[in-house]
C-alpha cells in the first residue's frame, strides 16, 4: 500500500524516548540566534528527566487498559490535527503548533496508543514577525511521511506558504524550514511520492487570507520536494455538501488515489474519503465517520495508518474546548471498496466513534507524554513551549532549578496574552493538579513571577516583593484576546522563603488555585476560573517571570520543579 506501509529505517525511538530532549537545541536553526548551548551541551541533551517515583504512578491520564484494550481519547491534549506515519514498527505522529515554539512537536509510539514525545521539527518559527506571539498563526496542520531513509514534514503557514522540513531519525536534527511555495492562505498540505516516481502534494486554503475555502488543490513538485512544477489544479470543491472543507491527507491504494478531509466546521464536523483513478480527479465522496449516537462531537481530520498485522486505523481529534483537540483511534476495515471508520451499527458505511477496542499492537508497556519536570537536565523537557520564538536570556538551568528572567511587560498594563515569555504545557486530562514551587528571593520590587492557565482568559498565582514583604496574588483576566484588562482578585500577604504554588483542575477546566510555605497545607486564594482556550489551540499551564515595562534592570524567579498529578477522585472512564 503505497505511502501506508512503509519499510522500517534506522532509528533509536524503540529505546528510552522520554530521556530525550533535543527538541531544543540541536537544529541549525535553534544556532542562528545567539543560542546559550554550546555543541556540547546539546549532545548533552539526552539526559535523563528524572521525576519522583511516587508520580508515575500518578498519571493523570492513562488510556491503557493494561489488558490488551484501550480507551479513547489515546491522548487527551492538544495534538490537534494529528498526522501518524509507520517505520517499521514505530508510528511517529505530528500536530499543528501554530504560534507556539518550539514548533512541529514529534511523537512516538509502537502501538498508537501509547505516546511519548521525541523532539520538535521547529526551533524557531520561520515565518516573520514571530519574535512576539503570533496567536493563531504559524504552523497549521502538517504531514508526516517516510521516504527514501527519511522523514518529510510538510505544512502550510497561511500567511507565508509550503513548508518542508526533513530528517533521518524523528529525535533530529532536522533540515531548517524550506518554502517550497509562497503563497497567502496555502494550508494543510501533505505529499504523495507516486509509483512513477513523481510527486505531489495536496492542500486546501484559508478564507481568511486567500478569499476562499474548501477547495482541494494539488500541486506536482520537483523529485527532491523542493520546489513546485507548474501550477496547481483544484480537485474538489466541497460547496453546501462539505463545506469548510480542509486539512486533506493523500495516499493511493490499489490503484486508486484517497484524499482524506475533514468537512463540516471543528466542532460538528465530519469525516471525508474521495476517491479517484487519477491523482487530479474527478473524485468520489462519501461520508465514512460521523458523531452518530456518541457524545464524540467533530471525529475527524487525522491519519490513517495500517499496523503490521495489516489492520488499518485512523486517529482524529475531537474539540473540546479549553482542553484544544484530543486524539482517538478508530479501527478501520473496508466495505465495498471504501473504509468504514469506528463502529457502524446500521450498516450504512458512515461509522461512529468507538469508546475503546482492541489495541493495534499488544504487550507494549503503558507511557504517556512528558508532564512533571524537576529541571534536572541543561534545558526544559520536550513539553514545553513558549508563546513565540524565544529569547535566550530568558531561561537557564542551573544546580536542577529553572532560573526565569523577568521579561518587561511590552506595554503599560501590558498582559500575558502579549508576552512571549512564557513556558507553558498543554492541558494532559480533564481534571488534574499542578504544583510548582518558586523562590521569589531573586526579584526585584514589582516584579513577579508564578503560575499561570493562559488562554483566551487566564488567570495567574503570582508571587511579588514588595516594600513591606512578599505577597501572593491571584490575577485574572478576561478577554485577553480582545484587550481585556488584568485585575487582582484576592492577594495576601506570605513569607519570604519558598512557595509552593497549585492549581486544581475539574472537569469542565474549573480551575481552584491554592498556595503552602513552610510545609503546611494548601490555603486556596480567590475564586474559581473557567479556563477557555486560546486562538486554535486548547489552554495551557506553565510558569513565568515578569518585570514592569521599560524596566531596565531586573531581577530572576527560580523554579525548583513543576509536577503535575492525577486529580482525585479520578474520573469514572
Amino acid at each position: 500500500m503505497t505511502n501506508i506501509t512503509l519499510s522500517a529505517a534506522p532509528s533509536t525511538t524503540s529505546g528510552n524516548h522520554e530521556a530525550a530532549r533535543v527538541g531544543w537545541s540541536d537544529h541549525s536553526t535553534f544556532r542562528s540566534w545567539g543560542t546559550v548551548l554550546g555543541l556540547a551541551r546539546a549532545a548533552a541533551l539526552a539526559t535523563a528527566i528524572t521525576v519522583p517515583a511516587a508520580l508515575a504512578q500518578e498519571v493523570p491520564w492513562r488510556p491503557d487498559r493494561g489488558d490488551g484494550t484501550y480507551v479513547n481519547p489515546v491522548l487527551f491534549a492538544d495534538y490537534s490535527d494529528p498526522d501518524v506515519v509507520r517505520v517499521g514498527g514505530d508510528y511517529y505522529l505530528v500536530s499543528s503548533s501554530f504560534g507556539n515554539v518550539p514548533g512541529l512537536p514529534v511523537l512516538h509510539s509502537r502501538d498508537l496508543v501509547n505516546w511519548t514525545i521525541v523532539g520538535h521539527a521547529l526551533a524557531r518559527l520561520p515565518s516573520p514577525g514571530v519574535d512576539r506571539p503570533q496567536h493563531g498563526k504559524g504552523v497549521w496542520a502538517p504531514s508526516i511521511r517516510h521516504h527514501g531513509g527519511r522523514l518529510w514534514i510538510y505544512w502550510g503557514d497561511p500567511d507565508a506558504g509550503l513548508y518542508v522540513t526533513s530528517a533521518e531519525r524523528a529525535e533530529g536534527p532536522w533540515e531548517p524550514a524550506h518554502l517550497v511555495k509562497p503563497a497567502l492562505g496555502l494550508i494543510d498540505a501533505c505529499p504523495l511520492w507516486d509509483d512513477d516516481g513523481r510527486m505531489y502534494v495536496v492542500h486546501a486554503w484559508a478564507k481568511s487570507r486567500a478569499g476562499f475555502n474548501a477547495v482541494l488543490t494539488v500541486l506536482e513538485l520537483s523529485p527532491d520536494g523542493r520546489s513546485v512544477i507548474g501550477e496547481g489544479r483544484n480537485v474538489f470543491e466541497g460547496g453546501t455538501k462539505h463545506f469548510t472543507i480542509e486539512g486533506p491527507k493523500l495516499y493511493k491504494r490499489d490503484g486508486w488515489y484517497w484524499i482524506f478531509a475533514p468537512a463540516g466546521g471543528v466542532k460538528t464536523g465530519w469525516q471525508v474519503a474521495l476517491r479517484s483513478r487519477s491523482v487530479y480527479g474527478p473524485y468520489e465522496d462519501r461520508i465514512v465517520l460521523a458523531q452518530g449516537r456518541t457524545a464524540v462531537n467533530g471525529p475527524h481530520q487525522g491519519a490513517w495508518v495500517d499496523a503490521p498485522d495489516g489492520s488499518d486505523w485512523f486517529l482524529h481529534f475531537q474539540d473540546r474546548g479549553a482542553y484544544g483537540r484530543v486524539v482517538h483511534l478508530q479501527p478501520m476495515r473496508w466495505k465495498d471498496g471504501w473504509p468504514v471508520m469506528g463502529a457502524d451499527p446500521d450498516g450504512d458505511g458512515t461509522g461512529e466513534p468507538v469508546a475503546s477496542s482492541r489495541k493495534p499492537t499488544a504487550g507494549e508497556p503503558p507511557r504517556e507524554p512528558q508532564t512533571s519536570e524537576e529541571f534536572d537536565g541543561p534545558a526544559p523537557g520536550l513539553q514545553w513551549q513558549w508563546q513565540s520564538n524565544p529569547d535566550p536570556s530568558w531561561w537557564s538551568i542551573a544546580g536542577g532549578v529553572l532560573r526565569l528572567s523577568s521579561v518587561p511587560a511590552a506595554a503599560r498594563g501590558g498582559t500575558l496574552w502579549a508576552a512571549g515569555h512564557l513556558l507553558l504545557q498543554k492541558l494532559p486530562a480533564p481534571a488534574f493538579v499542578a504544583t510548582t514551587l518558586v523562590r521569589p528571593e531573586s526579584l526585584r520590587e514589582g516584579e513577579e513571577a508564578g503560575l499561570v492557565v493562559m488562554g483566551r482568559d487566564y488567570a495567574a498565582l503570582v508571587v511579588s516583593p514588595r516594600g513591606d514583604g512578599v505577597h501572593l496574588a491571584l490575577r485574572v483576566c478576561p478577554k485577553a484576546d480582545a484587550s481585556g484588562a488584568e485585575a487582582e482578585a484576592a492577594a495576601r500577604a506570605v513569607g519570604s522563603g519558598p512557595i509552593e504554588l497549585r492549581v486544581d483542575v475539574a472537569e469542565g477546566a474549573i480551575c481552584r488555585f491554592s498556595a503552602r510555605s513552610g510545609g503546611g497545607a494548601f490555603e486556596p486564594i480567590g475564586e474559581a476560573f473557567t479556563a477557555r482556550e486560546g486562538l486554535w489551540i486548547g489552554a495551557k499551564v506553565g510558569v513565568f517571570a515578569r518585570a514592569p515595562h521599560r524596566a531596565t534592570t531586573t531581577g530572576l524567579a527560580l523554579v525548583d520543579w513543576f509536577r503535575v498529578e492525577r486529580a482525585e477522585p479520578r474520573r469514572s472512564r
